[in-house]
């Protein structure tokens, strides 16, 4: 009882702060007069809920996410097993970690432009997304198999396991935390890329693509509510990927 009156409460509070920034939002533009600089959040919602009711908004979120998704499945799967090799073999880690170093160190829009003249404008988005994710799954899969505890991997050589095994039975659950911390930041990180991404390479289907002309034609209400929408989105796809990782890991996620 006393935990499902803590979730109320917290739930009521984020509603009330949403309301008050809602309410502080309304109070700025009207002192600010002018629909060019910040729309009142009366015509945001009002154009948004236009937007809504066509076909080529829900074509424009459905490609954008779809671009995430295959940047994000691909960033975690090669992460996850180069990240094990590296773990596992000093001399690979050490090679690939110059790579990981340097594209930490490069600024996201250095790659888009990099990536505009080696790729379509639809895979531009999905290239980005899968750079920027990969070195977190790769550092937290490394991170996670250097704390294992070696008196178990010593344990399994001295009784002969099969490296397959070890694999399978110690390394992998020892960094199955790691791992899903890593996937939890790197989606928000993901979506926020790809977004930006978008607004360069401009695909025909997709939100950057609708924020550039937005900003190109001065639409600032079209600008305030795609951006609504890139926010709602980015704390859907987290919530339901937490969600989903609860039911078929056996670690605690955080709410």
């Amino acid at each position: 009882m006393e935990t499902s009156i803590t979730k109320n409460r917290r739930r009521l509070y984020k509603i009330i702060a949403l309301i008050f920034w809602i309410i502080v939002w309304e109070i700025i533009a009207l002192v600010i007069n002018k629909e060019i600089y910040l729309p009142t959040p009366y015509n945001t919602f009002k154009v948004l809920l236009e937007e809504i009711k066509t076909v080529m908004f829900w074509q424009t979120i459905f490609a954008t996410i779809f671009r995430v998704a295959v940047g994000f499945v691909i960033a975690c799967i090669v992460g996850i097993l180069v990240g094990i090799i590296c773990g596992i073999n000093h001399l690979m880690y050490e090679i690939l970690n110059l790579i990981i170093v340097a594209v930490k160190s490069t600024p996201v829009m250095s790659f888009i432009l990099i990536a505009l003249v080696w790729f379509k404008s639809e895979n531009v988005p999905i290239f980005i997304c899968f750079l920027m994710c990969f070195p977190i799954i790769w550092t937290s899969v490394v991170g996670g198999i250097k704390h294992i505890d070696r008196r178990l991997i010593d344990m399994a050589y001295v009784y002969k396991v099969d490296k397959r095994y070890i694999i399978k039975d110690i390394y992998v659950p020892s960094i199955i935390p790691y791992i899903t911390t890593a996937m939890i930041t790197s989606l928000g990180l993901g979506w926020k890329v790809t977004v930006a991404a978008e607004v360069l390479s401009s695909p025909k289907f997709s939100i950057g693509t609708k924020l550039y002309n937005a900003k190109v034609y001065i639409e600032s209400e079209q600008l305030f509510a795609w951006t609504i929408v890139v926010i709602v989105l980015s704390l859907m796809l987290e919530y339901i990927f937490k969600y989903l990782l609860r039911k078929m890991l056996p670690v605690r996620i955080q709410k």
